[in-house]
Parts: C-alpha cells; structure tokens; sequence
C-alpha cells in the first residue's frame, strides 16, 4: 500500500477542484474529518451488530468451528476486497461511487451500462443492509423488552419496533451531517468499550467455560441438510454479511476533507479493526455458552442475549444487552446516512424513477433529505415478509451481501482488465493490485452464488430463501428501463432525454 502524491493524477488539486474535474459541484456540505469517515464504515460494519444478529444462524449452520474460522477466512477474504476498491476510491472521491468508478474504468461503448447496472445492485445492497440491520435491533430490542417487561415478541410486534427503528434513524439523518458524524465518532469507541466490557466480563464471570475444543472444532447441522461441506459454505454468510457497507467512506468522500486520501484508508482500517474486534467478540460469546441446547432454544429468540444472562445473571446480561442494541442503533443510523448518499447521486444521474425528488438537498441542513426517507421506505419494504417468512432475515442478509459485493467487484474487474492504464490516485497498492483484485474477483463470483442457495431443508414457501427472486427483481427492472430508455441517456453526453437530470 502506497499513500503518495507524487503518483497521482493532476496535482495541488482542492477537494472541491478535484470533484469538479470528476464532472460535479460541490452541494453537500464538507465537514468530515478522515477519522468521521472511517467512523461511518465501523459503524456500519459493527460487530455488534452484524455478529450478534446473525450469530443464531451461525449456531445452526456449522456451529462453534463455522463460526470461529469463517469469521478468520471471510474476514481475510473481504480485506482483499476493500484493499481493491480503496485504490480506485482514492482515483475517483465522490459520492457517486461505485457506479462512478465502473463507468471511468470501463470501455467507452460500454461505460455507461456497467455504471448503470453497478449503481443498481449497489442501491439494492445498501437497501438491504439498513433493511438488516434495522430489524436485527428490533429483534435484539423485542428480547430486551420480553425480559424487563414481559413484552410477548411476535413477527407483528417485531415489525413494528422495526419500523420505529427507521423513523428514529431517518430523523437523525434528517437534521444534518454535523449530528450524524458526531454520534459515528461516539459509535467507534461505543463498539470498542462495549466489546471490551463484554468480552471482560464474558471472561471473568463465569464458573465455567467452554472447551478450546469446543470453540474450534464443535460442528453443528440444524438445517436438515446432509452436506457438511454444504452447510460450512453456507455458514460463512455470518461473517459475510457482517462485513458489509464500507462503501460507505466512498460515498461519504463529498463530505470529507483529504477525500482522495481519508476514503481509502476509511474502508481498509474499518476492515482490519473489525476483523479483530469481530474475533475478540465471537471468541468471548462462543466460550461463554453454559448450555448450547438452551441457548439455541432461547425464549428470547436472540441465543447471545441468553448467553448474556446464563453466563453473567439476569442484572448484568441485560445491562450488557443494552450496550448491544446501542451498538445496533447506531449501526443502523450510519447505514441510513451512507445508503442515502448513494440513492442521492445515482438520482443526480437521473438513475431512479422520481429523480428530481431524490436528489434535493435542504438548503439549511445541506442532506439530501428525501433520499434518507427513500432509504428508510425501501428497507421497511425489504423487512416486511418477515410476517409470513420464518427465515426472511437471513434472506435479506443474502440480498445485503448479494448486491453490495457484485457492486463492489465489478469496478475491481474493470479495474484489473484496464491494467497499467489505471491513473492511480494518492493511495494505491503498487505492483500487488492486479493479484489482490483477482482473488477480490473470485471471491466475490464465489459467495454470490453460495448465498442465493436454499439455507434449509426442506424448502418450503415458509423457508424458501427469497434473496434470488428480489435480485432478479431489481435486475430486471433496470434491464427493462436500460434497454427501454436509459441507454440512450444515462451518463451519456447528450443528456437532453434523461428524466429530472440535475446539471453537474
């Protein structure tokens, strides 16, 4: 990894003159240091949130040995991922992102279709990651509430605290990117300490422990699946989808100061501090499990808060319970902010049905405030067949990782093709970007289709993993709009036919 400006395109550049010269104006406000903007891909990463959620899955779906070691390969995995789209955010800072970059490192005919469809697996992953974040707390709440005040959880129950969830965060984001950064720098040292706290008292507390062997080796099958290797696959979507939405720092780079620079370090140091935290965090839970039957069968339906109070008594467990759901609110508050950036300059491209709408800015606050409200709209959508799906989460998990990671590969694929005609930006990996972006590229083919593959047997309309039917969805959609009207439009030079096209 290099951070040299000698190396880089046009020189003594502004943030504003460089966003210029990338084809748009400065509009949203830039107050953000290089630490808020990492802040805002930790947060979103959160190993309290993503681990937690989906740690039930993880019981059932490999067990302790799934749990461990994938988090170790996944995590190794995802840092040559975000390693290859930090060098091409530190060519192109700007909000617009993944599509942006797509459609600079593609062949000219073809640009603005590789942007186009990039753009919208990228909306539908950062969609579904709120979506997934947001109902994870509203479970974690639910049990939380079912403890102290004997609130009976229902799929209903759950809706609706999920929902409230996302108003809470689209009124946060409502009122300015000032109140938003400042909650992400208290989100990083939240997640820090509250790791520590728990994983201490994890440690400390209880009379007795699991084995090493236990932790390391114990595997699990409760997916009626007679494939171990099958099910070990499948169990990696724990750890994948925890390490989502650190594109983020990308779309957060109109925002922030030193962008070419504080955007790539953002991604990868959110990566590699999660990757720890994340292990230090699932080591003390997995050690803690006083009786895996009784936690997998929680009244809660949440086995870590079980674990939180068969370990450590009722008082602390839920005291610690609430550092979790803190966690996962301000999780899903950063996610809200970093998928409305993206819904706002892929309408300011005129990508969205209602561009115009989407792509205003307060004038008071400088945030785009109709795309935070879209971006809580579409992940209340996302949520809602939870009413009549039993594993509907881990779909939206599957739909998250899904879209966000074909997003993420497909500007590392152009970026490799193109080879040393790259015009690198201040940071970049030097001779080890064409290696690293062809393990991001394999990867990254691998777990798309791993995860659009049925979790339980037998499927049924109640189990049927719905992530292929909502990604084929949305890709057909924008292949229907491309081919009726956006290809003659759509980041093109003659922009005359384009619907509510905002002028760059």
């Amino acid at each position: 990894m290099t951070d040299d400006a000698r190396v880089s395109g046009p020189q003594g550049l502004t943030d504003e003159e460089r966003l210029a010269q990338l084809g748009y104006t400065q509009v949203l406000a830039r107050r953000m240091s290089a630490f808020s903007n990492y802040a805002v891909s930790f947060t979103i990463i959160s190993v309290l949130s993503g681990c937690l959620t989906l740690y039930l899955f993880g019981m059932t779906t490999g067990g302790p040995a799934v749990i461990t070691w994938g988090w170790v390969a996944v995590g190794l995995m995802t840092l040559f991922v975000g390693l290859s789209m930090a060098e091409i955010c530190s060519a192109y800072p700007t909000s617009a992102g993944l599509y942006f970059w797509a459609h600079r490192l593609a062949p000219p005919r073809s640009a603005a279709a590789w942007a186009w469809f990039t753009g919208w697996f990228n909306v539908l992953g950062q969609v579904a990651v709120t979506a997934g974040v947001d109902f994870g707390a509203a479970s974690f709440l639910g049990a939380y509430l079912d403890l102290q005040f004997d609130f009976n959880v229902t799929p209903g129950r759950t809706v609706l605290l999920f929902a409230a969830i996302l108003v809470l965060h689209g009124l946060l984001n409502t009122f300015g990117v000032r109140i938003v950064a400042f909650l992400n720098d208290v989100s990083v040292w939240w997640h820090v300490l509250g790791v520590a706290v728990i994983v201490g008292a994890l440690a400390l507390v209880p009379d007795h422990h699991q084995s090493a062997s236990f932790v390391f080796t114990k595997f699990v099958n409760e997916t009626g699946w007679g494939s171990g290797p099958y099910v070990v696959l499948l169990g990696l979507l724990m750890a994948q989808y925890t390490f989502t939405g650190y594109d983020a720092s990308a779309h957060m780079t109109e925002e922030t100061h030193d962008a070419a620079t504080a955007g790539p370090k953002g991604i990868v140091r959110s990566i590699w501090t999660s990757w720890i935290a994340g292990f230090v965090l699932l080591l003390g839970f997995t050690f803690a499990i006083q009786s895996y039957d009784k936690e997998l069968a929680s009244p809660t339906g949440a086995p870590p808060a079980q674990i939180l109070l068969d370990a450590l008594g009722a008082t602390t467990g839920k005291l610690l319970l609430l550092v979790v759901i803190g966690a996962q609110l301000f999780c899903g508050m950063a996610s809200v902010t970093a998928n409305s950036r993206m819904i706002y300059a892929f309408s300011r491209d005129g990508a969205l049905p209602f561009s115009r709408v989407w792509h205003t800015v307060s004038p008071r606050t400088r945030t785009p405030v109709a795309a935070v409200w879209l971006a809580a709209l579409g992940a209340l959508v996302l949520g809602l067949p939870y009413l009549i799906n039993s594993t509907a989460y881990a779909a939206v998990t599957s739909i998250a990782v899904i879209g966000l990671y074909i997003a993420y590969v497909i500007p590392t694929f152009l970026r490799v093709r193109k080879g040393a005609a790259f015009a690198r930006g201040p940071w970049h990996l030097g001779r080890w970007s064409g290696p690293i972006g062809v393990v991001s590229v394999g990867w990254v083919l691998t777990i798309t289709i791993l995860f659009m593959l049925p979790q339980v047997s037998p499927v049924t309309w109640k189990t049927f993993n719905y992530a292929p039917v909502a990604v084929l969805a949305v890709l057909g959609f924008a292949a229907a709009w491309w081919l009726a009207s956006a290809r003659h439009w759509f980041l093109t030079e003659d922009r005359a036919a384009a619907p509510n096209l905002v002028e760059k």
